[in-house]
């Protein structure tokens, strides 16, 4: 009977072992090899469970206690902090995951050596500027990064956010508890909607807020058309958005219009060898920027009030250096070009 037991669990721990260690025998242990000649060396880390890889640790970080950022800080602890990337196996693939700023750095800049493979190339578009590589990715991309980043587009958007971000705030202290992500994420998408596209807020601003949450779910869901699946339903997003906005660019062209807007600015706009960005171009790179500033606006503006609300000391200062200027303004609002006469603030700023 003993004997028994003793042979029972000897054939559990083997394979126990033998589930534990597969993922690091078969892919880590070939590589290993020719990492030796070459003189370089794998990043640590664990490779998990076979085809599950390290899944389940996951989705328990990311689904279950909502911190996927402790995914990450374990492998940390683990393996040093000062490491910058460790191994691991998720979504049916072995990855290495970089969250140093020098390797990242590297990364989104070496375009030819890591080519994008994720599913956002056919949910936010093939024209997408995050799914463009060469030269027409740096074109667009500079575009972008000029309509929102330039001191002329920031000073524009803060004279167009401010009205709306004031009116929030008052809203907020009324109500007493708020989610400040989810109520900013209102806010912005607004405003995103009146600066990209001149969508004034009603009924047509509302069902395309709805559409790119919807889309937002499926971005970086399995790629599995199947209905009833987030990606599923995020593809029938898009092309919902896609008719909202085909059929403003059809509108503007027969009224002959300009708005002077992110999206009249795109139509204008020419690719490389002269012509006109095609509408899919156009639409592509609307609901992009739709996504990403919404989604980066709201989280700017969360962080922010989170940190002010962890040290009161410096949300003090700030709170009587602006008051002071409001007062000399007259109760009119604070500029970006007010910003730099405001010392603590200015700090802050940067």
């Amino acid at each position: 009977m003993l004997g028994t037991i003793l042979a029972v669990g000897l054939v559990i721990a083997v394979i126990g072992w033998s589930l534990w260690w597969w993922n690091e025998l078969w892919y880590v242990v070939p590589l290993k090899g020719r990492c030796t000649k070459l003189g370089a060396k794998l990043p640590p880390g664990h490779m998990g469970l076979p085809f599950l890889g390290e899944k389940l640790a996951f989705f328990w970080y990311f689904n279950i206690l909502r911190r996927p950022n402790d995914f990450i800080n374990s492998k940390r602890r683990k393996y040093g902090d000062n490491v910058g990337m460790y191994r691991s196996h998720l979504y049916k693939s072995p990855i290495i995951i970089a969250c140093s700023q020098s390797i990242i750095k590297r990364v989104a800049q070496s375009s030819e050596e890591f080519i994008l493979e994720w599913p956002t190339r056919e949910v936010l578009g093939l024209h997408s500027v995050s799914s463009l590589l060469g030269d027409h990715h740096k074109r667009i991309k500079s575009f972008i990064s000029n309509a929102l980043n330039s001191p002329e587009s920031i000073r524009r958007i803060v004279l167009l956010v401010q009205p709306h971000i004031a009116a929030a705030f008052q809203s907020w202290a009324q109500k007493g508890k708020v989610k400040i992500f989810y109520e900013m994420k209102k806010v912005a998408f607004v405003y995103i909607g009146k600066y990209v596209a001149s969508f004034e807020a009603g009924l047509e601003l509302d069902t395309l807020e709805q559409l790119i949450l919807g889309l937002s779910k499926g971005h970086r869901a399995h790629p599995r058309k199947i209905p009833g699946t987030s990606y599923y339903h995020a593809l029938q997003c898009r092309k919902r958005i896609v008719e909202i906005f085909m059929a403003e660019l059809e509108k503007r062209r027969r009224d002959g219009s300009n708005k002077n807007d992110i999206m009249d600015q795109l139509m204008q706009m020419k690719a490389g060898q002269g012509e006109y960005l095609s509408d899919k171009e156009v639409i592509d790179n609307l609901i992009t920027m739709f996504y990403f500033s919404t989604h980066a606006m709201a989280h700017s503006v969360a962080w922010s009030l989170y940190f002010l609300y962890k040290f009161p000391q410096a949300l003090q200062k700030l709170r009587d250096e602006n008051m002071k200027m409001s007062m000399e303004k007259h109760g009119e609002y604070i500029t970006r070009d007010d910003i730099s006469k405001l010392k603590y603030t200015n700090k802050v700023w940067n």
